[in-house]
C-alpha cells in the first residue's frame, strides 16, 4: 500500500474546495504546473492520466527518456495505439515524437469499457515499458532528447504553465 503522502496530484482545474479535500485526505498536491514533465527519480511510479492531452504523455516520456527510467513507469491513460491510429503519422512524429518513438517498446492492455460511460472512458489502457523491449530499440531512438515545444501544434489539449 502506498502512503497517501507519497501520492502527488495536479490538475490545473482543481477548485479550492477540491484541493482542500485532497489535502485533508493526506495527499500531496503539486503547486506548480509541470505540464507532465515529471521524472520517476529511480523509483517505480504509477501515473494516472485518464483523459489527458497527448502533449502530457509526450512530456512525461521526454522527462524519463531512457530505458532505465521508462522501465520504472506505468501509465493508466489514453491508449497510445489509439493515438497512433487516429493521428497522421507525420503529425504524430512531428508533434508527439516521444510517443511515436516508444510505440515498439511499450506494452499496453485496454481496460474494459464501462457500459454507462462508453463515450467518455472508452480508450483507457495500462501502459508499461519492459526493459528488454526498450533495449531492443535502435540506439538512435535514445539520441534525441530535445524538449518538446509544440509551436506548430494546432490542438494542444493541455493547459500550459502560466495559463491556469
Amino acid at each position: 500500500q502506498v502512503p497517501p503522502a507519497r501520492c502527488a496530484l495536479f490538475d490545473p482545474a482543481f477548485s479550492a474546495r477540491e484541493a482542500a479535500a485532497l489535502r485533508a485526505l493526506g495527499l500531496c498536491l503539486l503547486t506548480e504546473n509541470e505540464e507532465g514533465k515529471r521524472g520517476v527519480e529511480g523509483a517505480a511510479t504509477l501515473f494516472y492520466m485518464v483523459h489527458c492531452g497527448k502533449a502530457l504523455y509526450n512530456n512525461l516520456l521526454w522527462s524519463n527518456w531512457s530505458p532505465a527510467a521508462l522501465s520504472k513507469l506505468v501509465i493508466i491513460g489514453n491508449s497510445f495505439r489509439g493515438i497512433e491510429e487516429r493521428l497522421l503519422s507525420r503529425i504524430l512524429e512531428r508533434d508527439y515524437s516521444y510517443i511515436a518513438k516508444v510505440l515498439k517498446g511499450v506494452e499496453e492492455v485496454a481496460l474494459p469499457s464501462h457500459p454507462r460511460y462508453l463515450d467518455t472512458f472508452n480508450d483507457t489502457s495500462v501502459h508499461w515499458f519492459p526493459l528488454d523491449k526498450l533495449q531492443e530499440l535502435s540506439p538512435e531512438v535514445w539520441d534525441c532528447v530535445e524538449e518538446p515545444m509544440y509551436q506548430d501544434c494546432e490542438d494542444l489539449e493541455i493547459i500550459r504553465k502560466g495559463e491556469e
